[in-house]
């Protein structure tokens, strides 16, 4: 994001605006409306600006802009036809630190104006950082639909109790639980009504009878990576959350779903890295849970397939807190799918196993012959730290040293690499494979190159050719 977005308050603040157009006419409506002080300079003022120079309701500086014109204004808005003269209005507002908008013309403008959606008190701004202002006049329509009229009368209800719902109810959450709660409720049915008064008396009533909340757990899984697979619970439990812990897996982008308010703890662990114990885990999740917060324990993948999820559910059941589970897709899922290797095939894989390459008992051998029988799919956890280990079981107890395998890496994201060989060749790819990454076995990779759809990293995909040739 390379703009800070924020809502500015112009009422009785001093504006510049440079033109006296019909652009210039549309820019000095809203500023209007905010409340600025519009000072215009113009060669001449159109019918509509010299009706609002005559009611007063702007100032016209006259035809020539001076540099010190701008040293009481808030900002400039420049909105002619003549480039050079916005050019020269920017620069100088540039040697003042103040901040310039040039319309149409991305690289006059310290700051760009977004299209909005008005439900006055509350406002929804879009904006594309002046990369593509016709998309976000797109969207704001769209969204347009989405927003009821009525939501400007809860907001204005809202603010007007504001204070006497901050003496009443101690904490942030528990406020945050209060609107939330009261959005959802017959309040919003009555304001939709028209019926203020009694959407008042609601909230009233509401805030009377309020009790702090108790906390709970959510076990969500955040998916492979791609934000675009989460499921509608996991995104509405991440965004309802006061806090969150998340595994080191977890991508950027399903991070950045969160509410900016809600706290962010890292839990995670990579091999042969420094994490959270799971014990001090278990302890932060009750802990938390018990002092009344929506906490949500973000993995990546799902929480029950290799997730530990069962194992803090128990803690959870145990120690009493209400909890729930939200599924998510996990990696062999995601992964396979996005670098176009089916799971099963009727031609050549009957099933599908996941193992994981690591194990909570040291010692613990899986049944190797089982993992060795062929038309089936095995995809293996965490696995690249002993893939040779595995290539040599497997081999040991019959499957073919030519079965093909691929190495999937940060599955489902823009950077996925896929590389792909055989298994006696599977140390090898993968000591050079990026991490995090999962090994899949079995004949439907040889199916790859035929169905492959997504992204691929071009240097991986050299690398993939490469050892095609050794192999």
């Amino acid at each position: 994001m390379n703009h800070y977005p924020l809502f500015a308050d112009l009422n009785g603040r001093p504006v510049l605006l440079a033109g006296a157009g019909k652009v210039a006419e549309r820019k000095a409506e809203s500023l209007l409306q905010a409340g600025a002080a519009v000072r215009v300079v113009a060669r001449e003022l159109n019918p509509v600006f010299q009706k609002w120079a005559d009611e007063g309701k702007i100032e016209w500086l006259g035809s020539e802009f001076h540099d010190d014109d701008l040293d009481d204004v808030f900002f400039a808005v420049a909105a002619t036809d003549d480039y050079a003269f916005n050019r020269r209005i920017f620069q100088a507002a540039e040697q003042r630190a103040k901040l310039c908008n040039t319309v149409d013309t991305a690289d006059l403008c310290s700051f760009t104006v977004p299209a909005v959606i008005d439900r006055s008190p509350l406002k929804i701004a879009v904006s594309s950082g002046a990369t593509a202002p016709v998309l976000a006049r797109k969207w704001r329509q769209i969204i347009e639909t989405l927003i009821p009229l009525h939501t400007g009368q809860m907001a204005a209800l809202a603010g007007k109790w504001r204070n006497a719902v901050k003496a009443k109810i101690k904490g942030t959450a528990n406020r945050r639980r209060f609107w939330e709660n009261l959005f959802d409720s017959r309040f919003n049915a009555l304001a939709a009504q028209g019926n203020l008064d009694a959407a008042e008396a609601e909230l009233a009533a509401q805030l009377d009878g309020f009790g702090a909340a108790k906390g709970e757990v959510v076990l969500v899984g955040a998916g492979p990576g791609d934000a675009g697979l989460l499921t509608l619970h996991a995104l509405q439990a991440i965004q309802a959350a006061d806090v969150v812990f998340h595994d080191a897996l977890v991508s950027d982008d399903v991070l950045s779903m969160m509410r900016k308010d809600a706290d962010k703890i890292s839990v995670g662990k990579r091999a042969g890295s420094h994490h959270v114990q799971q014990e001090e885990t278990n302890r932060l999740l009750v802990e938390y849970a018990r002092q009344g917060l929506r906490v949500v324990r973000l993995k990546g993948g799902d929480p029950f397939v290799f997730g530990r999820g069962g194992e803090e559910a128990q803690v959870l059941r145990q120690a009493n807190i209400p909890y729930r589970i939200i599924p998510g897709i996990t990696a062999a899922l995601g992964a396979t799918a996005y670098a176009g290797i089916p799971l099963t095939h009727r031609d050549c894989a009957q099933s599908a196993l996941f193992v994981t390459g690591h194990s909570k008992h040291d010692g613990h051998q899986p049944d190797w012959r089982t993992l060795a029988l062929s038309n089936q799919t095995l995809v293996v956890y965490m696995g690249t730290l002993k893939a040779a280990e595995t290539a040599e079981k497997l081999m040991a107890h019959g499957r073919s040293g030519d079965t093909p395998v691929a190495i999937v890496s940060n599955g489902t994201l823009p950077h996925q690499s896929v590389v792909t060989g055989r298994l006696k060749n599977l140390s090898e790819l993968a000591e050079n494979a990026p991490r995090p990454a999962m090994i899949v076995i079995g004949e439907v990779v040889s199916l790859r190159d035929e169905l492959k759809w997504f992204q691929e990293n071009p240097a991986q995909s050299r690398l993939h050719t490469l050892h095609e040739q050794a192999a």
